[in-house]
């Protein structure tokens, strides 16, 4: 074949292609025309165009009406106007030329590379769409420092018209290099393509401190909005026609979304029609054991997630089909491929072990008859099957500092930007048969005897937006005015100072990688938010190990703990009648709404297991059945180390009425979920039973009848007797206690038994024992100090772990009021304590003896518990 006409194949193959990419979304019909006309030339252009884009007549009329008036109305130009468009292709194609030209700065990274070496962004197509989406980028390149994987490396989302250089806050201090390109100027005057493609480096210089201005705020709330309305590309589906290949099985499962969909936005780059399903089997779904994966609140959620869904892709020409498995999801999956053709499916990966095993056996069989099956990674920033402990160690499993360690030393994928939301779906020409929503009998509600319904959803369904819509909002709200008070104040009862997006992540309508790129664009300076992604993969992570996580004890010692059967105690802490207004209040909330905060879970939660001695697999299950966000993972992984037996053993126990001080100072909390004690007093209203008899009276507070009694009386005893009974199990299975550290040893699972092999003694701190590994885990330090004193009980323990609570927060916070309101006097008044100070001073050295002190200002003592807790008298009377 002589070269000319080979190069004329290449150019018309390479028409073919771009042709291909105009189809699916990623070119605009401007950009391919101007790429024909660089490839082709005038003249072939001007015959051949129009018998290139002739199968869009019947697959896409509308595109191919555009394209048609685009070649008229180019070619009824001047010839001014060509050599004008001629030039502007020269440009490009230098641009191009330039980019292309491997340095040592600049290159692609090969699979051999190693990843310190410097990886650019390549583009996918020859010219980038206005608007271009962040998926039309590649990996981030990085720079002088290991690949760090998701908690590491993550550069900023362009978001305006233009490329400029961006700051970028990052969860650890490492520089990264991003190599960005400009939205595309389009000129209609020559209907063609002006490009502009500027390397951009970025580091991750952190901004500085301080809360942003209101300005600030609403330009990166803006810069929000505009990115969830589609201001990037939005990918177009290929409406349906009679010669369209086979279409595409979009398995949803808990990725129900359209926004920064991988799995999505892979069915439309296959260039098929896509039949999104949703394939309900309870038995797969729930477990083995005692799992109780998916209890009443959470399939209540799913049940309106999934209907908030279904509209979604409506609205986009689509819609969701509802499949219910009699047995296994794989028969159905088989029956659905026989009925409609399909011979791809795509789904986003789940992590449970058991449905990590379902999803493999359905991958190998579906392979087998000739069907591609893919599972995309996108549920956690980072696969938990794709972590490794190697070069760091098993020393500190458990916690999340050592998991962090983990993802740096080895990186996986690059974490990669956000993706639009397309804008439409291609449609097959015949549907498959269905069911409707309600036959899952995801939301079914008891009857009574009478036939009338039990509505016990009620105020959920008040409570929340169940939308994709809704947890931007809520997510948007956050980050204009919580966030900023996350930090510190995160454990508030009374205010709500938290995200409220656990059940979002879990259910998959808002993605984590969507999560953390908002958080970074609005400044997120408190990492504390950042790293509860981090807690969320760690759990993953866990129960990749464990599999038995929900219902095991990690720890063998603790399996034998003399746990309570009281089902009077059990069931009062279900219903928050224990006669404790903080845990009561809390459980009723949990009730009423499926959801409490992280802070309040840990007060609930101690109180169960250290206080009533009633085994933490109890509390497991009730929060799996009522919570709408449940999740495996996170729950199993806190219970366990709530309960002492986990990989983690938290140095605290929260106490039920000092713990107040700390998340509801004024009682707001418990007068909003336990009205009935809405008269008494702040100082008194978590302890009532402290109440006169007067006081009580006049709140109508009438113990046992209006307000529950207490359960339990004697805490500080109930918790030597806990602490005993740990000191008692740890001796009878000595060999599972380090006689040297007094730490727990655990055995290593099979999956980091070779990692182990490879570390030293000193390093890892593997005990072998015959065949089992055993592994030196964080330890409670009173339980270490058992080692020594075995006869020590809580109170004389000088590492008791209950915590007191916050008691010095009131005076805090009404010396920052009576500051702020006033801070002329606040100064004054703060140069008569320094001169007040200054003359003590000066008595002390002398020898002269002290003035007495001022009447009406409370003398603050050594012996005091707090001797900040009290608000001076005079402080308070100067100020008004």
């Amino acid at each position: 074949m002589p070269p000319s006409v080979a190069a004329a194949e290449d150019s018309k193959a390479l028409v073919r292609k771009t042709l291909r990419e105009v189809l699916v979304g990623r070119e605009n019909p401007e950009g391919f025309f101007a790429m024909c006309v660089s490839a082709l030339g005038h003249q072939e252009t001007h015959s051949q165009f129009l018998s290139l884009i002739q199968p869009l007549s019947t697959a896409n009329r509308s595109l191919h009406s555009i394209l048609t008036s685009i070649y008229m109305g180019y070619f009824s130009k001047t010839e001014d106007d060509e050599l004008e468009l001629a030039l502007s292709l020269s440009l490009l194609e230098m641009k191009d030329h330039q980019l292309s030209i491997p340095s040592q700065e600049s290159r692609l990274q090969q699979p051999g590379d190693r990843p310190n070496q410097r990886c650019s962004v390549q583009l996918n197509s020859v010219s980038q769409p206005q608007g271009s989406s962040h998926a039309q980028l590649a990996d981030v390149e990085n720079t002088n420092s290991p690949q760090t994987g998701a908690w590491v490396k993550a550069g900023p989302p362009q978001t305006t018209q233009e490329t400029e250089p961006q700051k970028s806050t990052y969860v650890d201090e490492y520089k990264s290099e991003t190599l960005g390109t400009s939205q595309t100027v389009f000129v209609s005057r020559l209907s063609g393509l002006l490009s502009k493609q500027d390397m951009v480096e970025e580091g991750d210089q952190m901004t500085d401190e301080g809360d942003l201005n209101q300005t600030e705020k609403l330009k990166r709330s803006k810069k929000r909005r505009q990115r969830r309305k589609g201001a990037g590309q939005q990918v177009v589906g290929l409406p349906c026609s009679p010669s369209a290949p086979p279409p595409v099985l979009l398995w949803f499962r808990r990725d129900l979304r359209l926004g920064d969909n991988p799995a999505l936005i892979g069915s439309l780059e296959i260039g098929a029609p896509v039949i999104p399903l949703f394939i309900w089997s309870p038995d797969e779904e729930e477990g083995p054991g005692i799992t109780v994966a998916m209890g009443g609140a959470c399939k209540y959620w799913l049940h309106q997630a999934l209907s908030c869904f279904s509209s979604s892709l409506e609205s986009i020409g689509s819609h969701l089909v509802f499949l219910k498995a009699n047995g296994c999801s794989l028969r159905t999956l088989k029956a659905l491929v026989k009925e409609t053709g399909a011979r791809t499916v795509l789904a986003t990966a789940l992590y449970e072990p058991w449905l990590k095993d379902r999803d493999d056996v359905v991958v190998s069989a579906l392979q087998k008859h000739g069907v591609e099956c893919r599972m995309i990674h996108s549920y956690c920033l980072r696969d938990p099957y794709s972590v490794s402990t190697e070069g760091v160690g098993l020393r500190g499993i458990g916690s999340v500092s050592h998991f962090m360690s983990c993802c740096r030393q080895n990186p996986g994928s690059a974490l990669g930007f956000p993706l639009d939301p397309p804008r439409s779906l291609p449609t097959p020409a015949q549907w498959p048969q269905g069911v409707s929503l309600g036959t899952l009998g995801l939301a079914r509600m008891p009857r009574r005897k009478d036939g009338t319904t039990i509505d016990w959803a009620a105020n959920i369904r008040k409570s929340w937006d169940f939308s994709e819509e809704g947890a931007c909002a809520r997510l948007e709200a956050f980050l204009n005015d919580g966030v900023y008070r996350y930090e510190k104040e995160s454990g508030r009862a009374d205010v709500p100072n938290t995200s409220c997006l656990s059940p979002y992540l879990h259910f998959g309508q808002l993605s984590p990688r969507w999560l953390l790129w908002d958080a970074k664009e609005a400044r997120c300076r408190p990492p504390k938010f950042q790293r509860k992604l981090a807690w969320r993969d760690l759990a993953y992570w866990q129960l990749t190990l464990f599999p038995d996580l929900p219902w095991e004890s990690l720890r063998p010692p603790y399996k034998a703990l003399r746990w309570s059967s009281d089902l009077g105690h059990l069931k009062a802490w279900q219903q928050g009648r224990t006669g404790y207004p903080l845990v009561d209040a809390a459980m009723r909330q949990l009730w009423l709404t499926g959801w409490m905060n992280n802070y309040m879970r840990h007060v609930v939660a101690s109180f169960l297991i250290a206080y009533l001695y009633l085994p933490w697999q109890e509390g497991y299950r009730w929060f799996q059945d009522t919570l709408v966000d449940a999740d495996v993972a996170i729950d199993a992984m806190m219970w366990q180390n709530g309960g002492m037996c986990g990989l983690d053993h938290w140095n605290f126990v929260m106490h039920p009425v000092d713990a107040a001080m700390t998340c509801d100072p004024y009682g707001s909390y418990v007068r909003k979920w336990c009205p009935e004690l809405a008269e008494l007093p702040d100082e008194l209203i978590h302890k009532p039973w402290k109440c006169p008899a007067s006081m009580l009276r006049r709140a109508g507070v009438v113990f046992g009848q209006t307000y529950p009694e207490r359960i339990v009386t004697d805490l500080e005893e109930r918790r030597s007797r806990s602490l005993q009974d740990v000191a008692l199990v740890r001796k009878e299975y000595g060999r599972y206690v380090d006689k040297c550290t007094g730490c727990d040893l655990v055995p290593l699972p099979p999956r980091l038994v070779s990692e182990a092999l490879g570390l030293s003694h000193r390093d890892g701190g593997v005990v072998t024992e015959g065949k089992q590994f055993l592994l030196p885990v964080i330890t409670r330090m009173e339980f270490k100090h058992q080692i020594k004193d075995p006869d020590a009980d809580a109170p004389s323990n000088p590492y008791n772990a209950v915590l007191k609570g916050y008691v010095s927060r009131k005076r805090d916070d009404t010396i920052a009021f009576l500051n702020e309101r006033d801070f002329t006097a606040s100064v004054m008044y703060e140069g008569v304590q320094r001169k007040e100070r200054l003359e003590r001073d000066y008595r002390r050295i002398e020898g002269l003896p002290q003035p007495p002190a001022p009447q009406g200002r409370a003398r603050r003592t050594p012996t005091s518990k707090d001797r900040f807790s009290i608000v001076p008298g005079g402080a308070v009377s100067s100020l008004r």
